[in-house]
């Protein structure tokens, strides 16, 4: 992995120490997690409670937003913090526009995975991979895709 995506990871796992219920790192940081290639990782996307969010985002000194930067993705708290090397987004509420439905996105597996001696939570591989799957964008199906190539 690259340092910028370690370090930002590390950071995370710093703030998210405080949660007091499940949370998850998704997307292409999470695929990086599970070892697969990620392509281009931009940002690090945490999905948390609504409780967790009103508590910890603040801690951060950043508002908290509604929306998001994609028009098929919303979350009911989003902020996102710049001091980590790449841009980590907190969603909470989170929810994917599919068919002209929305639909939230609550990951029901958690696996555990430390680096560098923190605690970071994502989705199983089959289950990240559903998620990356219904997005429906080249970049995610070729995430999936990838990370499906791990079990096969």
């Amino acid at each position: 992995m690259e340092q910028a995506l370690v370090a930002s990871l590390e950071a995370v796992a710093e703030v998210m120490e405080n949660a007091q219920d499940p949370w998850w790192i998704i997307a292409s940081a999470a695929v990086a997690l599970h070892g697969a290639d990620p392509g281009p990782v931009g940002d690090v996307d945490v999905l948390l409670s609504l409780l967790d969010a009103r508590r910890i985002i603040p801690t951060l000194g950043l508002a908290l937003h509604q929306g998001s930067r994609h028009a098929e993705f919303r979350s009911t708290i989003f902020a996102t913090w710049r001091e980590p090397p790449l841009p980590v987004e907190f969603m909470a509420g989170f929810h994917h526009c599919q068919g002209g439905r929305w639909r939230a996105i609550v990951p029901t597996t958690r696996q555990r995975i430390a680096l560098d001696g923190k605690t970071l939570f994502v989705p199983n591989r089959a289950e990240l991979g559903n998620i990356l799957q219904s997005y429906g964008r080249p970049k995610d199906l070729a995430r999936a895709a990838r990370l499906a190539a791990l079990s096969a």
